[in-house]
């Protein structure tokens, strides 16, 4: 096995000091009073012989890993995934790295995900928080540990956020779903307490009230597709007034198009259908489905511009922030205006 390249035989090979050689290769040459000729020869020789730094000696001496912990339920889900992307690729260019796990709603899995950060030495933490994780988290902002999270807010957390408006949105979908002549709207959701599905629910029964309408609310108790799937087809089922339905989350929307596909519901024909969450699958629906969609890219840059001046302004900053970035209502057909009779399930 070939050895590997140390500052040490760097310094020899030059006959200079390990000290000049360090400082040269961590961009302080000027500020040492380093010659310009010597830190060419230095940078010359380090692309020469391929010298690659010892991340665990550099963390060490800086006190930094560049290394970011990024914790969600389900990288998979295409939200996430989808952010995921986006900030993997703002942390490239910054110089950094993302060790990105799942909990799968599992709270001692994520407890152990959250110890092999720490273990790692992680710089900072962006989070979707799980539920039960809570003291967890605590503890960490109360170490002083740069922590940023996104999608659901705490309220017993002081940290900095980087959320949606959630009531907003269903709000105005809801609003849109009226406007286009539907009064008898359904809203499917999951039985939590995670504060940002509370808020898209408390958006849909809001316009809902204003308007004088009747609600008709599935709270899911989420486990498995399946088991949503299950649910779903029995509230259809027993709820064949409906004109429409919102769906409160991809996940969500992915079971309630099963479950029509089981029934024989139409998507527009026999219900209206709005998405929170926007992805790919559903402007390849028949007719397209409408969605509410959250914009990656600029979350991305919002977690990730919070996170950079948390770490580096951690001394100094004595308050937290609490960013709300707008979502986009991608309106499609299958939220028009009917003009046909809705058909019921059998």
């Amino acid at each position: 096995m070939k050895k590997r390249v140390s500052i040490k035989d760097i310094a020899k090979q030059l006959n200079v000091s390990i000290t000049s050689v360090s400082f040269v290769i961590n961009g302080r040459a000027k500020e040492m009073n380093i010659s310009d000729a010597l830190a060419k020869r230095v940078m010359d020789l380090v692309a020469e012989l391929n010298y690659q730094p010892n991340s665990l000696a550099t963390s060490l001496r800086t006190g930094k890993t560049r290394i970011l912990g990024f914790l969600v339920d389900d990288i998979s889900e295409p939200f996430f995934s989808g952010l995921a992307k986006h900030i993997d690729e703002i942390a490239s260019e910054l110089g950094y790295k993302i060790l990105f796990s799942s909990t799968r709603n599992d709270t001692k899995k994520a407890t152990e995900l959250l110890q092999i950060f720490k273990d790692r030495h992680v710089d900072g933490y962006i989070m979707a928080l799980p539920e039960g994780l809570e003291e967890e988290i605590k503890k960490l902002i109360a170490a002083h540990a740069p922590v940023v999270l996104f999608d659901r807010s705490v309220p017993e957390i002081d940290t900095d956020y980087v959320l949606i408006n959630n009531r907003h949105s269903t709000a105005t979908a809801t609003k849109h779903l009226i406007s286009n002549g539907y009064q008898k709207i359904g809203f499917v959701t999951i039985d939590t307490h995670q504060q940002q599905m509370i808020d898209r629910l408390n958006g849909y029964e809001q316009e809902i009230a204003n308007h004088k309408l009747p609600a008709t609310i599935l709270k899911i108790n989420y486990t498995s597709s399946a088991k949503a799937i299950e649910e779903m087809t029995q509230f259809f089922k027993n709820n064949k007034h409906l004109e429409a339905v919102i769906f409160a989350a991809n996940y969500i929307t992915l079971d309630g198009l099963r479950t029509f596909k089981k029934l024989g519901l139409r998507i527009h024909k026999d219900l209206a259908v709005v998405s929170f969450d926007d992805f790919e699958i559903l402007e390849f629906c028949d007719p397209p489905v409408t969605a509410i969609a959250q914009p990656l890219r600029a979350l991305a840059e919002n977690i990730m511009k919070t996170l950079m001046n948390r770490l580096e302004n951690a001394t100094h900053v004595t308050s937290y922030k609490e960013i709300v970035v707008p979502t986009i209502f991608n309106i499609r057909e299958s939220s028009k205006r009917s003009l046909t009779k809705k058909k019921g399930t059998d």
